[in-house]
């Protein structure tokens, strides 16, 4: 059988796999290897610090452009575009590459629509209402498709993007490979929200409920672009005042700030690897007090690997992913959710790893992604000219 060849596209925002936060990027971390194991050859576009082991790889950027992200339109809109079109000149000279897998948001598919010569397979990781000029009239021509990380994501993306589905893959992370095997820690008195500090993760709720309930709450990720206390600190001294243009560093200052007083509520930044493991594993509860539809719900699946129930509101994908009272607790309001973080301690640990192991793990995403290369091949591909040629030999 001819080896499958998978240009893998990333983007130019963080390497694969990140140094701590990067949700996308950390589940193609955990994909790809588990495709190569089975003999797919993966072809990574990403940015050059990107250290995970790959057959070949696609680079415009040397490093990752996470932190020109939230930059006025003016100063990021290249960044994406200068990505996309490396790839494009990628797909006109590779001839071997069979299918792509693209997982950037709103560029991805359109570029690649207006004439990839392979068939396209373009992951939903985001809220479908960002974009709704562009999903509401969505026409790939017959060579992009689009899967969902969740049934409830898909459930609400316009018709005419709904039109390319070919299903959704929930997101897997490598704790839940042999999750039900591991020894786990003993519990802690913290509860902790991972992730990005942004208005629509909700952490000023979880911070001001930690005051009146006199529970202990860990806040770990990135504030913007800073990484650390000590770096969002010495940006909010300089006197040219460019933090205060992030949305989330706004946030930070006017919503979850005020509670942040060391003791009760602390802010340590982003971690990652064994630092985050034993954050989450220790904790009494990881938290969702969530004010958006959660599409995908990366640390949803990572805290039930490392044995630590999911105490969030009951929005987006979480009623997929969470059995309400077995490896979990979603409540519908604020008084509801207060009232489950205290009862945190009555989930088993052991449900939450046991679940994981058997729903989320790569080994069963990539079969799943495989079954869907298969399907959009099997595809008629559409017989008009294409934009992206191959060379004349």
């Amino acid at each position: 059988m001819p080896t499958l060849t998978v240009l893998m596209n990333a983007g130019p925002w963080l390497p694969v796999p990140p140094n701590g936060y990067g949700g996308i990027e950390n589940v193609i971390a955990a994909l790809i290897p588990e495709l190569r194991r089975r003999g797919v050859r993966i072809v990574l576009s990403t940015v050059g610090t990107s250290t995970l082991p790959v057959d070949d790889m696609v680079v415009t950027f040397a490093d990752g452009q996470f932190a020109q992200l939230q930059q006025p339109y003016n100063r990021a809109a290249g960044i994406v575009a200068a990505h996309m079109h490396q790839v494009a000149q990628e797909l006109a000279r590779r001839p071997e590459i069979d299918v792509v897998h693209d997982h950037v948001e709103a560029w991805g598919p359109v570029v690649l629509a207006a004439g990839s010569p392979v068939p396209v397979l373009h992951t939903l990781h985001w809220d479908l209402a960002k974009h709704p000029e562009l999903y509401g009239s969505f026409d790939a021509g017959g060579r992009v498709f689009v899967n969902g990380v969740s049934a409830s994501q898909m459930n609400r993306a316009p018709d005419a993007l709904r039109a390319h589905s070919v299903g959704h893959v929930y997101l897997p992370t490598p704790l839940a490979t042999d999750a039900d095997q591991r020894p786990l820690p003993a519990k802690g008195d913290h509860g902790v929200i991972l992730g990005r500090i942004t208005h629509s993760k909700g952490q000023h709720i979880a911070a001001r409920m930690a005051h009146v309930l006199g529970e202990r709450l860990v806040l770990a990720g990135p504030v913007g672009p800073y990484y650390r206390p000590a770096d969002l600190h010495a940006a909010l001294n300089e006197p040219d005042g460019v933090a205060l243009s992030y949305p989330d560093v706004r946030y930070w200052l006017e919503e979850v700030a005020p509670h942040v007083d060391g003791d009760r509520v602390q802010w340590i930044g982003t971690v990652a690897g064994a630092e985050r493991d034993r954050l989450v594993a220790t904790a009494r509860a990881t938290l969702f007090p969530l004010l958006w539809e959660e599409p995908g719900g990366t640390a949803v699946v990572e805290s039930l690997a490392l044995g630590t129930p999911v105490i969030g509101l009951s929005r987006g994908c979480l009623p997929e992913l969470v059995d309400q009272g077995v490896t979990g607790l979603l409540a519908d309001d604020e008084d509801g959710l207060a009232e489950a973080w205290q009862l945190a301690g009555r989930i088993d640990p052991r449900a939450c790893t046991w679940t994981a192991a058997r729903r989320f793990t790569p080994a069963k995403a990539a079969d799943a992604y495989l079954a869907l290369y298969e399907q959009i091949r099997s595809v008629q591909p559409p017989t008009d000219d294409l934009l992206l040629e191959a060379p004349v030999s």
